[in-house]
């Protein structure tokens, strides 16, 4: 059941769940804010809980607001695209056969059949980061699964629009964005591990931080670093 608490000028959407904790978000690109509480907690404790969170909010808020933008893709010709962080040229052919995506040195060549829409180029080549994603998260979750003590049920890779990774522990399941095939890979391995950690510790507490400190150091160095560069230009809507 959702609500609002309206604080000064801020609004908050209050979810009431079945969760034993409360979960604050500040979601992308304009960063409108969610808590997620226990049923059987009161407005007025939520209330409370938000105001005591005031700073933190607003110091979100402006990280968000300050990010950059990608400008819009229309998968043209020498239009930039990113391949785990790497900046290449888009070169677009048409023929009779499957689409493709091939990377060289500098270029990122998309074969599509003739008269390809822009849609039709988007889902080629969007089909074509899940596959990287595919093929580069297996070996990073073997690595971190004995060094954090877990084991991964199963991750899913999806085109996501609030976050660039969530976990559900009940039933040992991660999601990743797909977006994160175009950023550095230390970046992915960061969320990774972040989303792992919450295998252990489902909340953003202090032992989640304790946990992050103790299993990669310099976690918050590759935080700072995907929030530092450009998110897809669309608009984004908190779930």
């Amino acid at each position: 059941m959702g609500q609002q608490l309206q604080l000064g000028d801020l609004t908050v959407e209050v979810v009431l769940k079945n969760i034993k904790h409360v979960h604050l978000s500040v979601y992308p690109p304009n960063g409108s804010v969610r808590i997620a509480a226990p049923a059987r907690m009161s407005m007025e404790t939520i209330r409370s809980f938000a105001i005591s969170k005031l700073s933190w909010i607003k110091k979100q808020q402006q990280k968000l607001q300050a990010q950059a933008r990608e400008t819009p893709r229309d998968y043209l010709e020498r239009e930039s695209h990113y391949v785990w962080g790497q900046r290449y040229l888009l070169t677009v052919g048409e023929a009779e056969q499957p689409p493709r995506v091939e990377l060289t040195h500098q270029h990122l060549r998309l074969t599509v059949r003739p008269g390809s829409s822009v849609s039709k180029r988007q889902a080629v080549l969007e089909a074509w980061y899940r596959e990287q994603m595919h093929a580069a998260v297996p070996p990073l979750i073997s690595k971190w699964e004995p060094v954090m003590g877990v084991t991964v049920a199963r991750f899913f890779v999806r085109h996501m629009k609030t976050r660039w990774g969530s976990c559900t522990p009940s039933t040992r399941s991660i999601r990743l964005n797909t977006d994160l095939a175009k950023k550095p890979r230390e970046c992915l391995e960061y969320i990774i591990v972040h989303e792992l950690a919450h295998l252990l510790e489902p909340t953003h507490n202090r032992r989640f931080v304790s946990l992050m400190d103790g299993f990669m150091p310099r976690w918050q160095v590759y935080r700072d670093e995907l929030n530092r560069l450009p998110v897809r230009h669309e608009e984004w809507v908190a779930p």
